[in-house]
Protein backbone atom coordinates (compact mmCIF):
# COMPACT_ATOMS: atom_id res chain seq x y z
CA UNK A 1 0.00 0.00 0.00
CA UNK A 2 1.32 3.62 -1.08
CA UNK A 3 -0.29 6.59 1.01
CA UNK A 4 0.54 9.83 0.14
CA UNK A 5 -0.67 13.01 2.15
CA UNK A 6 -1.77 16.42 0.71
CA UNK A 7 -3.43 18.34 -1.86
CA UNK A 8 -6.08 17.48 -4.20
CA UNK A 9 -7.47 20.44 -6.13
CA UNK A 10 -8.92 21.07 -9.18
CA UNK A 11 -6.44 21.91 -12.40
CA UNK A 12 -7.54 23.67 -15.29
CA UNK A 13 -5.53 23.48 -17.91
CA UNK A 14 -5.09 25.86 -20.51
CA UNK A 15 -2.86 25.26 -23.97
CA UNK A 16 -3.46 28.41 -26.14
CA UNK A 17 -3.34 27.68 -30.10
CA UNK A 18 -0.65 30.90 -30.10
CA UNK A 19 0.98 33.21 -28.01
CA UNK A 20 -1.06 34.97 -25.90
CA UNK A 21 -1.74 38.55 -27.21
CA UNK A 22 -2.95 41.27 -24.51
CA UNK A 23 -6.57 42.84 -24.72
CA UNK A 24 -7.60 39.89 -26.95
CA UNK A 25 -9.02 36.56 -27.54
CA UNK A 26 -6.68 33.89 -28.22
CA UNK A 27 -8.53 30.11 -29.08
CA UNK A 28 -7.25 27.67 -26.69
CA UNK A 29 -7.83 23.98 -25.87
CA UNK A 30 -8.78 23.83 -22.01
CA UNK A 31 -9.68 21.14 -19.86
CA UNK A 32 -10.67 20.71 -16.22
CA UNK A 33 -9.78 17.69 -14.03
CA UNK A 34 -8.13 16.45 -10.93
CA UNK A 35 -4.93 17.55 -9.89
CA UNK A 36 -2.64 17.73 -7.06
CA UNK A 37 0.79 16.13 -5.96
CA UNK A 38 -0.17 13.97 -3.59
CA UNK A 39 -3.35 13.04 -5.52
CA UNK A 40 -1.75 12.86 -8.61
CA UNK A 41 0.75 10.35 -7.56
CA UNK A 42 -2.08 8.14 -5.94
CA UNK A 43 -3.77 8.07 -9.14
CA UNK A 44 -0.60 7.17 -11.25
CA UNK A 45 0.26 4.27 -8.43
CA UNK A 46 -3.30 2.86 -8.72
CA UNK A 47 -2.77 2.75 -12.73
CA UNK A 48 0.13 0.90 -12.04
CA UNK A 49 -1.12 -2.06 -10.28
CA UNK A 50 -0.89 -0.52 -6.56
CA UNK A 51 -3.00 0.01 -3.83
CA UNK A 52 -2.97 3.63 -2.99
CA UNK A 53 -4.58 5.84 -0.45
CA UNK A 54 -4.89 9.59 -0.05
CA UNK A 55 -5.06 11.45 3.02
CA UNK A 56 -6.12 14.92 2.16
CA UNK A 57 -8.57 18.41 3.02
CA UNK A 58 -10.89 19.46 0.35
CA UNK A 59 -13.73 21.90 0.73
CA UNK A 60 -17.32 20.73 1.81
CA UNK A 61 -18.76 21.72 -2.03
CA UNK A 62 -19.17 20.20 -5.26
CA UNK A 63 -15.69 20.21 -6.54
CA UNK A 64 -14.15 18.81 -3.92
CA UNK A 65 -16.73 15.91 -3.64
CA UNK A 66 -16.43 15.23 -7.60
CA UNK A 67 -12.76 15.37 -7.15
CA UNK A 68 -12.85 12.92 -4.34
CA UNK A 69 -15.27 10.19 -6.92
CA UNK A 70 -13.24 10.71 -9.72
CA UNK A 71 -9.98 9.34 -7.60
CA UNK A 72 -11.99 6.87 -6.35
CA UNK A 73 -13.40 5.93 -9.01
CA UNK A 74 -10.28 5.33 -10.49
CA UNK A 75 -9.12 2.74 -7.98
CA UNK A 76 -7.76 5.24 -5.13
CA UNK A 77 -9.16 4.64 -1.31
CA UNK A 78 -9.47 8.50 -0.05
CA UNK A 79 -9.92 9.90 3.53
CA UNK A 80 -10.77 13.43 2.86
CA UNK A 81 -11.68 16.08 5.57
CA UNK A 82 -14.39 18.88 4.69
CA UNK A 83 -13.46 22.44 5.61
CA UNK A 84 -15.48 25.63 5.05
CA UNK A 85 -12.76 26.50 3.00
CA UNK A 86 -13.03 26.36 -1.02
CA UNK A 87 -11.27 23.27 -2.71
CA UNK A 88 -8.21 24.45 -3.95
CA UNK A 89 -7.86 25.55 -7.56
CA UNK A 90 -4.61 25.91 -9.98
CA UNK A 91 -4.50 27.25 -13.21
CA UNK A 92 -1.69 25.48 -15.70
CA UNK A 93 -0.94 28.16 -18.93
CA UNK A 94 1.18 25.72 -20.94
CA UNK A 95 3.61 27.96 -23.11
CA UNK A 96 4.99 27.15 -26.91
CA UNK A 97 7.47 25.23 -25.35
CA UNK A 98 5.38 23.37 -23.62
CA UNK A 99 6.53 25.36 -20.35
CA UNK A 100 3.92 25.81 -17.64
CA UNK A 101 2.94 29.14 -15.40
CA UNK A 102 0.51 27.92 -12.74
CA UNK A 103 -1.27 29.92 -10.90
CA UNK A 104 -2.23 28.50 -7.24
CA UNK A 105 -4.96 28.37 -4.84
CA UNK A 106 -4.39 25.73 -2.66
CA UNK A 107 -7.42 26.28 -0.81
CA UNK A 108 -8.90 24.23 2.03
CA UNK A 109 -5.48 21.56 1.83
CA UNK A 110 -3.06 23.73 3.70
CA UNK A 111 -5.26 23.44 6.57
CA UNK A 112 -5.41 19.24 7.54
CA UNK A 113 -4.07 19.24 11.35
CA UNK A 114 -2.61 16.60 12.59
CA UNK A 115 -4.90 16.27 15.77
CA UNK A 116 -7.35 15.40 12.45
CA UNK A 117 -5.64 12.21 11.45
CA UNK A 118 -6.98 8.79 12.38
CA UNK A 119 -4.15 6.11 13.05
CA UNK A 120 -6.06 3.46 11.76
CA UNK A 121 -5.47 5.25 8.30
CA UNK A 122 -1.89 4.04 8.20
CA UNK A 123 -2.42 0.60 8.32
CA UNK A 124 -1.02 -1.64 5.96
CA UNK A 125 1.20 1.23 4.56
CA UNK A 126 4.42 0.52 2.97
CA UNK A 127 5.29 3.50 1.37
CA UNK A 128 4.47 7.27 2.72
CA UNK A 129 4.56 9.89 -0.11
CA UNK A 130 5.02 13.45 1.22
CA UNK A 131 5.12 16.27 -1.41
CA UNK A 132 7.18 18.90 -0.90
CA UNK A 133 4.08 21.10 -0.25
CA UNK A 134 2.71 19.70 2.62
CA UNK A 135 5.82 20.97 4.46
CA UNK A 136 6.14 24.37 3.39
CA UNK A 137 2.86 25.53 5.29
CA UNK A 138 1.07 25.10 8.42
CA UNK A 139 -0.92 23.42 9.77
CA UNK A 140 -0.34 20.56 7.03
CA UNK A 141 3.67 20.69 7.89
CA UNK A 142 2.85 19.00 11.47
CA UNK A 143 0.15 16.77 10.00
CA UNK A 144 2.47 15.57 7.54
CA UNK A 145 5.48 14.52 10.38
CA UNK A 146 2.72 12.83 12.01
CA UNK A 147 2.05 10.98 9.67
CA UNK A 148 5.30 10.06 9.23
CA UNK A 149 5.79 8.92 12.62
CA UNK A 150 2.63 6.74 12.01
CA UNK A 151 4.12 5.26 8.87
CA UNK A 152 7.20 4.62 10.65
CA UNK A 153 5.73 3.23 13.97
CA UNK A 154 4.71 0.51 11.38
CA UNK A 155 7.70 0.01 9.56
CA UNK A 156 7.33 1.47 6.19
CA UNK A 157 9.72 4.24 4.34
CA UNK A 158 9.00 6.95 3.12
CA UNK A 159 9.18 9.07 0.17
CA UNK A 160 9.78 13.34 0.12
CA UNK A 161 9.41 15.58 -3.51
CA UNK A 162 10.57 18.58 -3.09
CA UNK A 163 7.79 20.17 -5.35
CA UNK A 164 8.68 23.74 -6.16
CA UNK A 165 11.55 26.23 -6.58
CA UNK A 166 9.39 29.24 -5.06
CA UNK A 167 8.27 26.91 -2.27
CA UNK A 168 11.47 25.87 -1.28
CA UNK A 169 12.79 29.50 -1.62
CA UNK A 170 9.84 30.78 0.70
CA UNK A 171 10.38 27.50 3.44
CA UNK A 172 14.01 28.03 3.13
CA UNK A 173 16.33 25.66 1.43
CA UNK A 174 18.45 25.26 4.99
CA UNK A 175 15.62 24.30 6.63
CA UNK A 176 14.48 21.98 4.48
CA UNK A 177 17.92 20.22 4.53
CA UNK A 178 17.32 20.08 8.49
CA UNK A 179 13.96 19.17 7.61
CA UNK A 180 14.87 16.21 5.05
CA UNK A 181 17.74 15.02 8.20
CA UNK A 182 15.18 14.58 10.57
CA UNK A 183 12.68 12.42 8.58
CA UNK A 184 15.35 10.33 6.92
CA UNK A 185 13.57 9.65 3.59
CA UNK A 186 14.22 6.37 1.66
CA UNK A 187 13.34 8.15 -1.63
CA UNK A 188 13.80 11.81 -2.80
CA UNK A 189 12.96 13.61 -5.74
CA UNK A 190 13.58 16.98 -7.29
CA UNK A 191 14.05 18.65 -10.87
CA UNK A 192 17.14 20.17 -11.36
CA UNK A 193 15.93 23.68 -10.60
CA UNK A 194 15.20 22.23 -7.22
CA UNK A 195 17.81 20.33 -6.65
CA UNK A 196 20.11 23.16 -7.37
CA UNK A 197 17.88 25.35 -4.88
CA UNK A 198 18.27 22.53 -1.50
CA UNK A 199 21.63 23.40 -1.80
CA UNK A 200 23.04 19.99 -0.42
CA UNK A 201 23.86 16.86 -2.19
CA UNK A 202 21.06 14.84 -2.12
CA UNK A 203 22.67 11.46 -2.24
CA UNK A 204 23.11 12.34 1.36
CA UNK A 205 19.77 12.47 2.52
CA UNK A 206 18.35 9.35 0.90
CA UNK A 207 18.86 6.11 -0.17
CA UNK A 208 17.28 6.55 -3.17
CA UNK A 209 18.16 10.38 -4.91
CA UNK A 210 16.42 11.22 -8.28
CA UNK A 211 16.75 13.85 -10.17
CA UNK A 212 14.10 14.68 -12.69
CA UNK A 213 15.24 15.96 -16.33
CA UNK A 214 11.78 16.40 -17.90
CA UNK A 215 12.71 15.30 -21.46
CA UNK A 216 16.06 14.63 -21.07
CA UNK A 217 14.88 11.94 -18.59
CA UNK A 218 16.11 11.35 -15.05
CA UNK A 219 19.71 10.98 -13.28
CA UNK A 220 20.33 8.88 -10.73
CA UNK A 221 23.75 8.76 -9.11
CA UNK A 222 26.23 8.68 -12.42
CA UNK A 223 23.51 7.54 -14.61
CA UNK A 224 21.63 9.67 -16.49
CA UNK A 225 18.37 7.37 -17.69
CA UNK A 226 17.56 9.30 -21.23
CA UNK A 227 13.52 9.66 -21.92
CA UNK A 228 12.02 8.07 -25.15
CA UNK A 229 10.78 10.54 -27.68
CA UNK A 230 7.14 12.04 -27.41
CA UNK A 231 5.23 15.10 -28.66
CA UNK A 232 4.86 17.31 -25.14
CA UNK A 233 1.00 18.05 -25.00
CA UNK A 234 1.00 18.47 -20.86
CA UNK A 235 3.71 18.44 -18.79
CA UNK A 236 1.67 18.49 -15.84
CA UNK A 237 1.62 15.29 -13.46
CA UNK A 238 4.47 13.96 -15.32
CA UNK A 239 6.63 14.18 -12.39
CA UNK A 240 4.58 12.77 -10.00
CA UNK A 241 3.58 9.89 -12.97
CA UNK A 242 8.04 9.11 -12.56
CA UNK A 243 7.70 9.12 -8.79
CA UNK A 244 5.21 6.78 -8.21
CA UNK A 245 6.49 4.64 -10.91
CA UNK A 246 9.75 4.76 -9.32
CA UNK A 247 8.68 4.07 -5.93
CA UNK A 248 6.82 1.16 -7.11
CA UNK A 249 9.22 -0.63 -9.07
CA UNK A 250 11.85 -0.28 -6.46
CA UNK A 251 9.59 -1.74 -3.11
CA UNK A 252 8.92 -4.75 -6.16
CA UNK A 253 13.05 -5.31 -5.98
CA UNK A 254 14.30 -3.03 -8.73
CA UNK A 255 17.50 -1.70 -8.65
CA UNK A 256 17.39 2.25 -9.30
CA UNK A 257 18.47 2.25 -12.72
CA UNK A 258 15.89 0.04 -13.72
CA UNK A 259 13.28 2.15 -11.89
CA UNK A 260 14.44 5.04 -13.17
CA UNK A 261 13.98 3.03 -17.10
CA UNK A 262 10.57 2.42 -15.93
CA UNK A 263 9.68 5.75 -14.45
CA UNK A 264 10.69 7.68 -17.82
CA UNK A 265 8.75 5.54 -20.34
CA UNK A 266 5.57 5.77 -17.71
CA UNK A 267 6.59 10.17 -17.15
CA UNK A 268 6.56 9.79 -21.14
CA UNK A 269 2.89 8.70 -21.59
CA UNK A 270 2.15 11.01 -19.55
CA UNK A 271 3.28 14.16 -21.16
CA UNK A 272 1.52 12.24 -24.34
CA UNK A 273 -1.66 13.87 -22.93
CA UNK A 274 -3.47 16.79 -21.30
CA UNK A 275 -4.13 16.61 -17.77
CA UNK A 276 -2.21 15.27 -14.92
CA UNK A 277 -3.78 11.71 -14.39
CA UNK A 278 -3.44 8.47 -16.12
CA UNK A 279 -6.14 7.89 -19.33
CA UNK A 280 -9.10 5.67 -17.84
CA UNK A 281 -9.42 2.43 -19.74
Amino acid sequence: MMLSIGDLVLDVTIVPERRLQPDDDTPSAITVGGGGQAANFCAWAASLGERARLVCRVGDDATGRQLVADLEAGGVEVFALRSAEPTGVIAVLIGPESDRTMATMRGASTGLRAEELHGEWFDGVDLLHVPGYSLFREPIHEAAHRAVEEVRNRGGKLAVDLSSVAGLLEFGPARMVGELKRMRPEFLFATMPEAETLGAPMDELATHAVVKLGPAGAQVGPRRIVAPPVEVVDPTGAGDAFAAAFCAAVMHGAGDVEAAERAVEVSADAVSRAGARPARP
